[in-house]
């Protein structure tokens, strides 16, 4: 179990490694924009899956009790599907916009 830890932890360094790197000019300072924009994407990947599991589970539960509002529940847990979907690809247009505008700023 302990080797499995330091292991996992060793290469969770190695990983992130690459973050500090020096840019290619050799100046500039360290940018934060895209690390902050990649951890935004998993949380909000993250929280996305859990408010679509929890939305199926209660629409689930809904129609079992309610057979005759299959459609309208069905409707609605659709809609909820895709704000919630919403969600992730609007932080996805983020993390692209964070990764290139200060491409764009430098030149």
């Amino acid at each position: 179990m302990t080797t499995k830890w330091i292991f996992l932890t060793v290469a969770l360094l190695l990983l992130a490694s690459p973050i500090f790197a020096q840019t290619p000019g050799g100046g500039g300072g360290f940018d934060l924009n895209l690390p902050a924009a990649y951890l935004a994407m998993g949380i909000a990947s993250g929280l996305c899956g859990l408010g679509q599991g929890k939305a199926v589970a209660s629409a689930s539960e809904a129609m079992a009790r309610n057979p005759g509002a299959q459609a309208g529940i069905r409707f609605a847990l659709i809609l909820g599907l895709v704000l919630i979907e919403s969600l992730a690809l609007y932080t996805l247009v983020i993390t692209f916009v964070a990764r290139y505008v200060p491409n764009v700023l430098a030149k």
